[in-house]
């Protein structure tokens, strides 16, 4: 195996004890420290955010009812399996990998250290700046409600979402603090859930006729079809699982399944229900953001899009923690606490930087949505299906024998060739959008 990448991220490790003596990197944020039970509530709410129960548009109405109730069960069981196969490489010759880059870089070498941190990286921003352009759509919605036709342009609601962001991030900087907010974040969650499934049920049994038909060129139907699977994938994983399982109570691998046994039970039935339901309701006419489709009286919309902007807060934040905890690793002092005077200063600086170049893409660019087709597709392909099998055939494949590695290496063919076409899929849809829409456009 290639030398370990552990001291990347920071200057030293620490030994730890478990079920033997192991090696955990050195690291700004905590670990060891949450129950299976907090972590897969996060996992939970975080996926039931308002972001992922809108993509009716993204994931069904390209396939139809059979393809697409096919494809939600097919990838949502593919992803359960990848992230289960993934968490068992936690612990490998006496290491703790906390980082999803530092396993790739300790058993393939420094390439793949940072071919892994780009898609991570790339992956973790585009969802972030998903998140922002949710926040300001539902804040925009509730203003349309009060004002009108006279309500400000949406980037003034991206800019107001990314402050709140950048504040929670600043305040509640781990995955660990995080604790204290999820109970709120599960009320809201099931405040959202309940208020829209209630307005689909009313809208989808008032309307006399809704159109199912897949339509388009059959060209545009099987890219279309693609970019959908690629959609169902950003719903069920995030590529990130070592950095959430970091911070579990040991034994970590156990408690790690126990957790992700929850999300893809609780947690699927929900945003597959919600995904389902609209597009029952509403059909081939599905909006990309349910809550500017809902009928009903003006409360329930404000309700809706209130909550949907509140439980996002905590949801994004789960997706952006890597980032932030390499930024703090690498500028703060790590013998401090996080709210020590000089911790604080350097956070504040990180993360304003980093909420401030998210903001300004976000604004210049509203049509964001079309961009989680291609961060499923590009990058979590790789980092859900094809690396976990990779470091399995690397340093079990000898000795498990022949039917596995045959079973490892047919998922890292088949991702692979379904990486790609998903990929083109989705670079096909942005290059069409930004012909469209220009610059800062108000969507």
């Amino acid at each position: 195996m290639a030398s370990s990448s552990l001291d990347t991220e920071a200057g030293q490790a620490h030994k730890a004890a478990g079920d033997g003596e192991y090696t955990t990197a050195a690291t700004a944020h905590a670990v060891d420290t949450d129950s299976w039970q907090q972590v897969g509530l996060l996992l939970v709410t975080g996926f039931n955010c308002a972001y992922v129960l809108s993509f009716s548009n993204l994931m069904m109405v390209p396939l139809g009812w059979w393809w697409g109730a096919a494809c939600l069960l097919l990838v949502g069981v593919a992803a359960w399996y990848a992230n289960w196969l993934l968490a068992g490489l936690h612990l490998v010759d006496g290491h703790r990998f906390i980082r999803y880059r530092d396993l790739m870089g300790y058993v393939f070498g420094t390439n793949m250290y940072y071919i892994t941190w780009f898609l991570q990286f790339t992956t973790l921003l585009l969802g972030s700046m998903g998140f922002i352009l949710l926040g300001g759509r539902a804040l925009k919605a509730i203003s349309a409600e009060f004002t009108g036709e006279s309500t400000p342009r949406l980037q003034w609601f991206i800019a107001a979402t990314g402050f709140v962001y950048f504040a929670f991030a600043y305040f509640v900087p781990t995955i660990s603090a995080m604790r204290n907010w999820l109970a709120t974040s599960a009320a809201l969650t099931v405040t959202f859930d309940v208020a829209l499934l209630a307005v689909l049920v009313r809208d989808g049994r008032s309307s006399k006729q809704t159109d199912y038909t897949i339509h388009g060129t059959p060209q545009e139907k099987v890219f279309n079809a693609l970019g959908a699977v690629a959609a169902i994938l950003v719903c069920n994983t995030s590529g990130l699982l070592p950095e959430i399982q970091s911070t579990l109570r040991k034994p970590s691998v156990s408690n790690m399944r126990r957790a992700l046994a929850l999300q893809y039970t609780v947690g699927a039935a929900a945003y597959y229900g919600i995904s389902v339901a609209g597009y029952w309701a509403y059909g081939a006419a599905a909006s990309e953001y349910l809550p500017n489709q809902l009928g009903g009286p003006r409360w329930a919309s404000i309700l809706i899009n209130a909550t949907a902007f509140l439980q996002s807060i905590v949801s994004q934040h789960l997706f952006t923690v890597p980032i932030h905890e390499a930024m703090d690793t690498r500028l703060q002092r790590l013998d401090e606490g996080m709210f020590s005077r000089h911790n604080m200063a350097r956070r504040l600086v990180a993360r304003g930087v980093l909420f401030g170049v998210n903001v300004f893409v976000t604004a210049l660019f509203p049509f964001m949505g079309d961009f989680v087709n291609l961060f499923g597709s590009f990058a979590l392909f790789p980092l859900t299906f094809i690396f976990p099998s990779m470091v399995v055939l690397k340093i079990k494949g000898e000795c498990e024998g022949r039917w596995h590695r045959l079973w490892h290496w047919g998922i890292i063919v088949a991702s692979s060739l379904l990486g790609v076409a998903t990929s083109a899929a989705a670079v096909r849809l942005i290059v069409h959008n930004a012909s469209v829409y220009r610059f800062f456009a108000d969507m």
